[in-house]
């Protein structure tokens, strides 16, 4: 049986996902990035379970993973698949649960389907490209809302400038509103969208990155409202805000304005 793009994009993510949840809390070989990165056998092996599953179901399509780079038979569809299979490695590697896998199809420059899985909590975030859901043992409707005034803020940043998300924690006007948190992982976006956090935010361009691709569509498909750090269309700037609604998005880009100068 044929199964539709984000049946795809959920079987490949669920796959990733259970190699995860088998080797996490376990000893895993580091293979180092940079002094303070690294990939683990884990993303690795992540990786291949969710290529295998695109590949097996959309051979056609071009496939691009965060440790094997590219690869498919790119005929010119246009269609590609965006692949994280393990953020939040450094968490993984500390078993702290705060990790997600990603899986994304571009086609058009716009998402058509993805899926993000926690695999410790085993909830999967996923959408059609028009509705977003959240599975667990039936799929719910997400619904974002901005009550537990918590946003969420990524501190990986650049080391030759300031950045957006190292300032944001220690500002007191924030802390006056909202209770900034920092999980080290965009299962954080997918939060925004669930209701679990009014808002996320994160320096850099961003935009069909294959970290947050899975995240930002299914947060547009909730209706969260997403824009660059200064509240124009990703592909305009640098940066990403993710907010429940429209108020919190305003207050967001307020916050973050005095900092990007």
């Amino acid at each position: 049986m044929s199964l539709s793009d984000h049946e795809v994009a959920i079987a490949a993510a669920v796959a990733g996902a259970d190699v995860v949840r088998r080797d996490y809390g376990t000893e895993s070989v580091r293979y180092a990035k940079s002094a303070t990165d690294f990939a683990t056998q884990t993303d690795l092996d992540a990786e291949t379970a969710i290529m295998q599953v695109i590949a097996t179901h959309r051979p056609a399509d071009l496939r691009t993973g965060e440790e094997s780079g590219d690869s498919g038979d790119d005929v010119g569809s246009g269609r590609r698949w965006l692949i994280d299979p393990l953020c939040g490695t450094l968490n993984f590697a500390a078993a702290t649960p705060l990790v997600v896998i990603n899986v994304a199809l571009l086609e058009g420059g716009r998402a058509r389907a993805a899926a993000a899985v926690d695999p410790i909590a085993g909830e999967t975030f996923w959408t059609d490209g028009s509705k977003a859901f959240v599975r667990r043992e039936d799929d719910a409707a997400l619904q974002p809302d901005s009550v537990s005034r918590l946003v969420e803020i990524n501190c990986d940043g650049p080391l030759d400038r300031p950045f957006v998300g190292g300032q944001l924690v220690c500002d007191a006007s924030l802390r006056a509103s909202f209770g900034p948190r920092v999980i080290s992982s965009t299962l954080g976006v997918v939060w925004v969208a669930a209701g679990r956090r009014a808002a996320y935010i994160s320096d850099g361009a961003l935009r069909n990155n294959l970290h947050f691709a899975a995240g930002i569509a299914i947060a547009e498909a909730a209706g969260c409202i997403v824009t660059d750090l200064v509240g124009q269309p990703l592909l305009a700037g640098g940066g990403l805000v993710v907010s429940a609604d429209e108020i919190t998005h305003r207050a967001m880009l307020e916050l973050i304005e005095p900092h990007l100068s």
